[in-house]
């Protein structure tokens, strides 16, 4: 009896023991990290030095995969893409974007010049894209698209909400396709409906004129590759023409290659002058753009610039450097405030990141981002204006040039 008795409690301690040791390994395995969890990823371990707590991510990742109905319908490849747009989201910057395979081919042919489209250049305002300028002579100029225009959709596409890249992909297309742009305009108390058919965009550069009252006057659209030989060729146009009163028209100019503009800066300043600073913040030691010194002009020269809003980046660099160092007067309104400096990150073989590093300062140490460059003479340029095609901005530039 007292034998049995004896192997009764060796097998309930036992039990016992094993017991508990199941229960620990069961609540031990459901407490685990959420990323302990996670089954099917490579390379999920956070690899940086960080204070951020990932749990929570991991917790709805595996928590999706639970619950969600259609969990399979959405590859573990796509959900960290969708991840990864939101957190270059988070950075609430308009020019920070995260291209997956699709968007990388797209951004691609765009940088080659493969594709057919309107011919306008679009940024972020008070988070609404906003049309900067249409290029001259494309289908969104000869359709009346204006600086300033707010697109509130594409053909059926809402664009709340909507990336600057993605949108400049619906508007792309095939040559001879039609895509509709809804917009507001500044004093109309109804958005209009502009139906525009795509072509292949060739950028213009340059015009140049004479005029009968001795003012030399160079209409830049657009700082592009090339932008600095013809403006090379205008300045020899421009000495040869004896004229001393220079016009330089960049409303509706969206930028282009920085290096053009510092070019172009440096026929009107002594070598060494600052043109304009990226200023990287804390990352990196800045980088400043002097003057190379082509310096032609004397003080006599007399020299305006017109700006609008549709004058933006590389446009606002050149102004900027003007008149803070007093070479010319700038007339006309607020120009954009597009003054940022984006890098191209390969991220995988078939994946990038186009970030933002820096920001362009003017020689004053002012910012161009957001807040743009205030022209001396603020001069609006109205509807009416247009319709009665007039051009106050020019008629104050020319007086300003013609007084003695």
């Amino acid at each position: 009896m007292q034998k049995f008795s004896k192997i009764r409690q060796i097998i309930t301690v036992v039990s016992l023991v094993v017991t508990f040791f199941i229960l620990g390994t069961y609540i031990g395995y459901n407490q685990r990290p959420e990323i302990d969890k996670v089954i099917g990823l490579s390379n999920k371990e956070t690899a940086v030095i960080t204070t951020a707590d990932f749990s929570p991510f991991w917790k709805v990742w595996n928590t999706i995969n639970k619950k969600y109905p259609e969990v399979s319908s959405v590859t573990d490849q796509e959900r960290v893409y969708g991840a990864i747009f939101g957190l270059v989201d988070s950075l609430n910057d308009p020019y920070s974007v995260f291209f997956a395979p699709d968007e990388k081919k797209a951004f691609e042919e765009e940088i080659a010049g493969n594709f057919g489209g309107i011919g306008i250049e679009v940024g972020m305002k008070n988070k609404i894209l906003t049309v900067i300028a249409p290029l001259k002579d494309t289908p969104a100029y000869k359709a009346n698209i204006k600086s300033g225009d707010k697109i509130l959709k594409i053909d059926e596409t809402a664009t709340f909400d909507l990336s600057i890249e993605k949108a400049i992909k619906l508007m792309r297309g095939e040559k001879g396709t039609e895509v509709t742009l809804t917009i507001l305009r500044e004093g109309n108390q109804e958005p209009i409906e502009i139906k525009i058919v795509r072509d292949i965009i060739n950028l213009p550069t340059l015009d140049t004129e004479l005029r009968k009252d001795g003012i030399f006057v160079i209409k830049l659209y657009s700082f592009s590759a090339n932008s600095a030989g013809l403006f090379r060729n205008a300045m020899k146009q421009f000495t040869e023409s004896g004229s001393d009163k220079l016009l330089l028209d960049l409303r509706g100019n969206p930028g282009g290659y920085l290096n053009a503009s510092v070019n172009m800066a440096s026929w009107f300043l002594p070598e060494g002058k600052i043109i304009v600073t990226e200023d990287y913040g804390e990352n990196k030691k800045a980088e400043i753009f002097r003057s190379r010194g082509y310096n032609l002009f004397n003080d006599k020269l007399k020299f305006v610039i017109l700006i609008n809003g549709g004058s933006a980046s590389a446009s606002e660099i050149l102004a900027g450097a003007m008149q803070d160092h007093k070479r010319a007067k700038l007339v006309g309104e607020k120009s954009f405030g597009k003054g940022s400096v984006q890098e191209v990150v390969d991220v995988t073989s078939d994946t990038i990141l186009k970030v933002t590093v820096a920001k362009w300062l003017t020689p004053n140490g002012n910012t161009i981002a957001e807040k743009g460059l205030t022209p001396d003479y603020l001069v609006e340029f109205t509807r009416k204006d247009s319709e009665d095609k007039n051009d106050p901005q020019m008629d104050k530039a020319v007086e300003l040039l013609l007084a003695k």
